[in-house]
């Protein structure tokens, strides 16, 4: 992994993260949208805007790709460095978990 993408997107924007935890199935961006409001209790909702400007740059940056169309809808899914970024930012999170309970002790 190149220091661009280190830079760019660790660490991660919710938005990514949920992206990125979504497409380890293939999925299109609606499906997306719907998949994070379900997971977040309708805490976190993706705009249009939001969700499609991030699919574009993902693709362009490789962490994930194009699969196929289907009823005019492009299907993604994440490739090897989508899943290496987001091990990254899971190993983040966790450490952060980690030292907040160890503080809380």
């Amino acid at each position: 992994m190149d220091a661009h993408i280190k830079k760019v997107y660790i660490p991660m924007t919710e938005t990514g993260f949920y992206i990125l935890l979504c497409l380890q199935e293939e999925m299109h961006g609606y499906s997306i949208v719907q998949k994070v409001e379900a997971l977040t209790g309708g805490e976190i909702r993706l705009s249009p805007g939001t969700m499609y400007g991030s699919l574009s740059k993902m693709e362009k940056d490789g962490l994930i790709g194009f699969v196929r169309e289907e009823e005019k809808r492009k299907i993604y899914r994440i490739t090897e460095l989508g899943r290496e970024v987001l091990n990254l930012e899971m190993a983040r999170i966790e450490r952060l978990y980690r030292n907040l309970k160890e503080v809380q002790s």
